[in-house]
């Protein structure tokens, strides 16, 4: 393989991995739609982006392992290559999280709307701005805006922190709405789970750009949460 081919099939690799952030972030963003209005149709819509995520995270794999097969390289590129692999990897689990929102929006369709001790539209665009950075990190190749999502996360574990310890509560003391709070607790997690998933790709944007693992540096990250990893 010619470099100027190789050039143009990372390109092609950045490119289809963009075209499933696109998804991702969309998915999410439906996801919360879906959980703030009630609407199941939106969640019909979640559901199908989860197969057209889950297809292209196959084709990406195979084409970052087909550029590894034919050619050596360079460092940099070396790095990109492993970086998109395991930022296609935590692009599908924020689909699967989305999912997971959308499937807990289809079990309170019945329930009555209950005043709940948790600001989960607050969560979500603090868990969804996250997404939007560390994407724009990867498109600039920008290291230090992908370093400004890592200082975010906690703000996000905090809140989810206070869910759990709001929620339980509820759930002990109210039991007439603890189907409610037991749902918004698991979305929640979910939105978590996303922070954890940006603050891995940030991650990586940094290792591709600079070199540096900073994953488990709790001076500079909350580092990878093994708990996201499944």
């Amino acid at each position: 393989m010619t470099r100027i081919r190789f050039q143009q099939s990372l390109d092609e690799l950045k490119e289809q991995l963009l075209v499933m952030a696109g998804l991702a972030e969309q998915a999410i963003q439906r996801a919360i739609e879906a959980y703030r209005v009630r609407d199941l149709s939106i969640c019909d819509l979640v559901s199908r982006s989860e197969l057209a995520i889950n297809r292209l995270e196959r084709e990406i794999d195979q084409s970052a392992l087909d550029l590894l097969a034919m050619e050596q390289p360079m460092a940099i590129d070396l790095r990109f290559i492993l970086s998109v692999i395991k930022i296609n990897a935590d692009l599908e689990r924020v689909g699967d999280a989305a999912k997971s929102i959308a499937e807990r929006v289809r079990h309170m369709e019945k329930m009555a709307v209950a005043d709940l001790p948790v600001d989960i539209p607050r969560m979500a665009a603090l868990s969804a701005e996250m997404v939007r950075k560390c994407l724009q990190a990867f498109i600039e190749g920008d290291a230090d805006l992908a370093r400004s999502v890592l200082s975010m996360d906690d703000a996000v574990d905090a809140m989810n922190r206070a869910a759990y310890k709001a929620l339980t509560k509820v759930m002990e003391e109210e039991s007439h709405i603890a189907p409610q709070a037991l749902n918004a607790l698991m979305i929640s997690r979910s939105l978590e789970r996303v922070a954890d998933h940006a603050t891995n790709i940030a991650e990586d944007v940094i290792f591709w750009v600079q070199g540096a693992d900073v994953r488990h540096h709790k001076s500079v990250t909350g580092g990878r949460d093994p708990k996201a990893q499944g």
